[in-house]
Parts: structure tokens; C-alpha cells; sequence
């Protein structure tokens, strides 16, 4: 099965503070707690380079997690564009977690039940309340145009370093 999203969730690494305010929307969002542990996207840190970037499902257009899972608890949600879990199937296996390229999937402490992003059924609360806009929520196109210009002004910049080398 091949899922295409119109709106994709992108972080930007550096953007990122690490400052955890994605993790506890979250987890408030989904659980009324705050509690990083119940969130379904982390913040991986490195604290002596002062980098965080944050961790969370990409909803895939072949979703290996939803191929692997063998209770059938995960599911395409057309509306929101997010694939889900199906609390009362999941068996808590982990078959899901392992198949995932992105560390997308982690477990919920209480539960024992797998936690994935669902897209906040199409509006993403941790995209609304970054601080830094490291995380957003934009069309498709937009991400390819954005990959586009961002690739453009690398290539500029290079085309500055050489054209300064040759002038010295």
C-alpha cells in the first residue's frame, strides 16, 4: 500500500534547541500530562555540541511499520493523512519499532502499547508550539520547493568560495 500525504511534518535540526517543548505538548495533547515519556515525538540531545533534533514518525508512503505489525493494529487514517495504531490490537510487540528506518515508534510506559504521531488528526501540536518553527507542517510542493532553494543557496555559496579563490 502507498499512502501519499499532502502535508508533511519536517523538523529542521538547526532550529532545534532541545528545549522539549514538542515532547510535552505531546504528551498534554494525547495523555492531559505532561510527561516527555507519553510523547510520540523526542528529542535526541547532544548536550556538549548543544544539539537536539527531534524524533518522530515521517508517514511513510510504504509504512515497513504497518507491514510488520501482526495484530493489523496499524491503519491508514485518510482524513488526518497519518498512519495509526489501533490501541486495543496492539499486542505491544515491537515488531513495529524495529521495522521503522526513523525510530519513529516508541513505547508508552503506562500502557505498554506502542506511540506513534498521528498528526494530531491533520494539526500538529508540536509544529503549533515550537518556539523555533523547527518543526512545521506544510504541503508537499512546499517541501520540494523549500529543498529546491535551500539546495540553490548552498550552490551560490560555493559559486562565492570559488569566484573569491580565483579573484585572490
Amino acid at each position: 500500500m502507498v499512502i501519499v500525504l499532502e502535508k508533511i511534518l519536517i523538523i529542521d535540526p538547526d532550529k532545534c534547541t532541545g528545549c522539549g517543548i514538542c515532547e510535552v505538548v505531546c504528551s498534554f495533547h494525547h495523555f492531559k500530562q505532561f510527561n516527555p515519556y507519553r510523547s510520540s515525538i523526542y528529542v535526541v540531545r547532544d548536550d556538549e555540541k548543544g544539539i537536539g533534533i527531534p524524533i518522530v514518525c515521517q508517514h511513510c508512503e510504504v509504512p515497513l511499520c504497518k507491514e510488520a505489525c501482526p495484530a493489523g493494529a496499524m491503519y491508514v487514517d485518510e482524513k488526518a493523512g497519518a498512519i495509526k495504531i489501533d490501541k486495543n490490537r496492539c499486542v505491544g510487540c515491537r515488531y513495529c519499532m524495529i521495522a521503522c528506518p526513523f525510530g519513529g515508534l516508541t513505547v508508552d510506559p503506562l500502557t505498554m502499547v506502542m506511540l506513534k504521531c498521528d498528526l494530531c488528526d491533520g494539526d500538529p501540536q508540536c509544529a503549533k508550539f515550537c518556539p523555533r518553527e523547527a518543526i512545521a507542517y506544510l504541503p508537499a510542493d512546499r517541501i520540494n520547493y523549500l529543498k529546491k532553494k535551500a539546495g540553490a543557496e548552498k550552490l551560490s555559496e560555493l559559486f562565492e568560495v570559488l569566484v573569491y579563490r580565483r579573484a585572490k
